[in-house]
């Protein structure tokens, strides 16, 4: 009775501290924008954002500042995401309308800060308090372009090697093969003409349909780039003048690989990109192909839509294989970052920086890598038990250590479609490996001259 006593004397000094309904109805309403690339998996990357907005709405009060936050999403998802979103965002802030907060890549940075389409995030929040002390250091540099870091990492992820298990011990695999593939590919033991073997079997065995021993990637994307950076000298860019760099010896390597694999062991086929990519997740999810490479967030799609039950007793996962001697086996990271438009103004841009900085803590982060199978960004999330105690996450994140990202440069884009035009050329044998080298280097010379450094 006391203490109920206590509580009834106490109620009218809480009350009159807490704010009325009146004052709360008076608050200044702020809409904040967020435009993000995802699907239902991947709803977590604005999501996530909305139920910062009831952390800082609740900050705010305390604070006695008479604002509250409210969130408006819009999500991009299907086969044009990223061209609608790119194309969308640079009209939209261009016109004085857009997102305030956009997801976009890492690759985006150089070209939509040197377009003034963004601001240098450094500027607005404190790298060396929480969260972002915390964050994998490997991943700021990333984040970082023309001396300031202009995103904070929205996730982690990378482009594994994976293999049907049963179809490896057909061709004489064992169990204790099969577990020491990964530390095998990680040491060179194991190298892209071990893959290009072991297809060839595969399709020998009649394991699958000829073209099938080999499943990349089924249209143009980052992940090609790591069997360029596998090689002897696969570099991309100088860390000294910022160049972008063209090693013709890495990308003969990166050229031959492909060339070999569709015309000399015919375990891809000469057709395969640009297939729909409904039925390269079906088919590479139920064993109709042997060996593939991908990303670490296709496990939600082979998981969940595709149906496979036993993901780790039917599919190995490994670094991507070193082109061979003097090369080495590495992995594609290409994390997605948080931006702060220039659509943003005022106290928009204060709000906006403290929604970023809750979201990237590790309880909330941790929702979107669990939804979308992606990889965290700080240390202290991989003790959040939702990630340490997921078998996936936890064994997939030891990628990033030998991961590599591709160089933050206005001049990519350029470098990037030829070294793909080569690519296709040598895929459909219009030209030879060697040619297409000859003929990537010749255009590139002339269209980028000392923008990159050929050697």
């Amino acid at each position: 009775m006391k203490f109920k006593r206590l509580i009834l004397a106490a109620l009218p000094a809480i009350l009159f501290a807490l704010p009325t309904a009146q004052a709360l109805a008076q608050a200044q309403e702020m809409e904040i924008v967020v435009w993000a690339p995802a699907d239902q998996n991947e709803r977590y990357r604005f999501e996530a954002v909305a139920l910062a907005a009831n952390v800082l709405n609740e900050e705010l009060k305390i604070e006695g500042r008479d604002i509250k936050v409210t969130v408006s999403a819009r999500s991009f998802a299907g086969s044009q995401t990223w061209q609608q979103l790119k194309q969308g965002f640079s009209l939209a802030v261009e016109a004085g309308q857009g997102p305030h907060i956009i997801v976009g890549g890492h690759e985006d940075i150089p070209v939509w800060g040197n377009a003034g389409l963004i601001y240098p995030i450094e500027e607005y929040i404190d790298l060396e308090a929480w969260p972002f002390v915390d964050v994998f250091p490997s991943l700021w540099p990333i984040m970082s372009w023309n001396g300031q870091i202009w995103g904070v990492p929205q996730d982690a992820e990378s482009r594994p090697f994976f293999g049907w298990i049963p179809h490896l011990k057909a061709i004489g695999y064992s169990d204790a093969d099969v577990a020491a593939l990964p530390e095998k590919v990680k040491s060179g033991q194991y190298t892209l003409q071990n893959v290009l073997e072991d297809a060839k079997k595969i399709q020998d065995k009649g394991l699958v349909e000829k073209g099938y021993g080999f499943y990349p990637r089924a249209t143009k994307g980052g992940d090609y780039w790591q069997f360029y950076a596998v090689q002897k000298g696969g570099d991309m860019i100088d860390d000294t003048s910022g160049k972008l760099i063209l090693d013709k010896g890495a990308l003969l390597g990166y050229y031959q690989f492909f060339y070999d694999a569709v015309f000399k062991y015919e375990v891809t086929k000469k057709n395969h990109l640009g297939m729909e990519w409904d039925q390269w997740y079906n088919e590479v999810a139920n064993g109709k192909a042997g060996l593939w490479h991908g990303g670490t967030w296709h496990y939600a799609r082979y998981t969940r839509r595709e149906g496979l039950d036993d993901f780790f007793g039917t599919v190995m996962f490994a670094l991507i294989p070193s082109g061979g001697a003097g090369g080495k086996a590495t992995t594609l990271t290409h994390p997605l970052t948080y931006l702060i438009s220039k659509q943003a103004k005022g106290e928009e841009l204060e709000i906006a920086a403290r929604l970023i900085t809750i979201v990237s803590e590790p309880r909330l982060n941790t929702l979107h890598a669990i939804a979308s199978a992606h990889l965290g960004i700080t240390n202290a999330q991989t003790k959040v038990s939702q990630y340490s105690d997921d078998r996936w996450t936890a064994e997939a994140t030891d990628l990033l250590k030998s991961a590599f990202a591709l160089p933050n440069s206005v001049d990519f884009g350029q470098y990037d479609t030829l070294v793909w035009k080569g690519l296709t050329a040598t895929w459909s044998g219009d030209l030879s490996p060697q040619d297409a080298v000859d003929t990537v280097v010749k255009e590139m010379a002339a269209t980028m001259g000392n923008k990159v450094i050929i050697r």
